[in-house]
């Protein structure tokens, strides 16, 4: 790429066009082995931008892999991305100059949706893992592209940030669910509210420029899946992962009602999915209002509630500040009784005003493995953990996941470029997420309701 400290989104993309065929001719002589069992991941970043330095500080942590090479048109971005991983790592503008290494065995693609399925066709290419952010691709025809692509490449990693899938409580929640715990599960909700009005976000907020700073790729479709993309796309994957399959089909509306400052991507979205035998999701992202109704409004913006006839879960994986955390609440039981002053035990009758006076039964705060008991404490630790139990229980105090999800998916990632294993979130699950959020655009766009079944139909770019 040229040294131009302006060059613009549309000079990254047509250049990163054309990277296929060099990939292609020096893929074979590059192939990667795996890593043995007790070295590190020697790993480049490409894409330096808000997120990628953000995965940086977080990787610094982790022993098993080591940055050596760096990739980001920005010049700034390049500066906070070195910085925040320390190590002084080889730096690039140019991601096809980061993959002719020889040194490399992964990387990490982070940068705006629109180039994910080319650089990371070439990493796959190249012969290294890639762990690539959602959305996995951008557009309807890049799913079977890609998909042709991992199959050239079948002993090579691709995990996407779907970071849901490596936390304890969602996997505690999966496990609830496919036991019957909950009953019957047959609806989600999730929600992702943030009011961009009072406290407006760097990422959602439009810098001078407009469609030529790169910073505002996420405020226009021809870069971005709009609000779709960049949240719900992690909630509906909670979704389908609870459900147990992907949607059948998708309807919604969509509007750009407040953010005008010329953003192209709607600013509140509401959606709702179907699911084999009648299951739904019901899905809103709006930038006035951050009020989050789970967990006694303690929390705000995101959380996903997963409803079943015998019990209900409010979770949410929440940030750095806010570890995530899950509430349980048990339905009244089937057949319930009560006793009155005067009269026996009568059969409970499910009218209004008897449901409203019982309510579901909870909440019960799913416990973290350190709560457990496992019969071997001391007299004071299995007293403790009883005392922490019941506080926890009366809302007193809220029991936290101990580990950021995006520190087990990155660990994670580690382990299976040296094991091969199939990644939580691997790309098949990559590229459902991807095709319902292309769908749900659609839908919005359209003004009806979108089968999943017509995805080959979708009109798109074909070359």
């Amino acid at each position: 790429m040229p040294d131009n400290n302006d060059m613009n989104r549309r000079e990254f993309v047509k250049t990163t066009a054309a990277a296929s065929a060099a990939a292609a001719v020096t893929g074979t002589a590059m192939m990667k082995t795996a890593t043995a069992a007790n070295s590190r991941v020697r790993y480049g970043m490409i894409g330096t931008g808000s997120r990628g330095t953000y995965l940086l500080g977080h990787l610094r942590s982790i022993d098993a892999g080591q940055c050596v090479a760096i990739c980001d048109i920005e010049p700034a971005a390049l500066e906070r991305g070195a910085a925040a991983i320390r190590g002084n790592p080889q730096k690039y503008k140019d991601y096809r100059e980061l993959l002719d290494r020889k040194d490399i065995d992964a990387v990490f693609v982070i940068t705006p949706l629109n180039t994910h399925f080319q650089i990371t066709k070439d990493a796959l290419l190249s012969g290294r893992h890639v762990f690539c952010e959602k959305c996995l691709v951008f557009k309807a025809q890049e799913v079977h592209a890609l998909r042709q692509a991992m199959s050239q490449r079948p002993k090579q990693v691709l995990q996407v940030g779907l970071q849901r899938r490596y936390s304890y409580f969602y996997q505690m929640v999966k496990d609830m669910v496919d036991k019957g715990v909950l009953g019957d599960v047959r609806h989600v909700h999730a929600q992702w509210h943030r009011n961009a009005v009072n406290t407006p976000s760097m990422l959602w907020t439009m810098k001078p420029g407009g469609r030529s700073n790169v910073y505002n790729w996420r405020l226009f479709r021809e870069f971005s899946g709009g609000l779709t993309a960049e949240l719900g796309s992690h909630q509906v994957d909670v979704s389908d992962w609870m459900l147990g399959s992907a949607p059948e089909s998708v309807t919604g509306v969509g509007g750009l009602d407040t953010m005008k400052d010329g953003r192209d991507v709607y600013d509140n979205i509401q959606l709702i999915y179907t699911y084999p035998n009648g299951k739904k999701l019901t899905y809103s992202a709006i930038s006035t209002n951050q009020f989050l109704p789970f967990f006694n409004a303690t929390r705000s913006e995101m959380g996903e509630v997963i409803m079943g006839t015998d019990g209900a879960v409010e979770i949410t994986v929440g940030d750095d500040d806010h570890p995530p955390i899950a509430w349980w609440y048990r339905e009244p039981p089937k057949n319930t009784k009560w006793m009155s002053a005067k009269t026996k035990m009568e059969p409970f009758v499910a009218g209004a005003t008897m449901m409203s006076g019982s309510g579901a039964r909870g909440p019960i705060p799913l416990m973290t493995g350190d709560l457990a008991l496992t019969g071997k404490e001391g007299f004071l630790e299995r007293e403790t953990k009883y005392a922490r139990r019941w506080l926890y229980a009366k809302g007193i105090f809220t029991q936290e996941e101990t580990r950021n999800p995006v520190d087990a998916e990155l660990e994670s990632f580690f382990a299976n470029c040296r094991d091969l294993k199939r990644p939580r979130a691997d790309a098949e699950i990559g590229l459902a997420n991807s095709t319902a959020v292309i769908l749900s655009n659609v839908a919005m766009e359209e003004g009806r309701r979108v089968y999943f079944s017509e995805f080959d139909k979708i009109p798109g770019d074909k070359s």
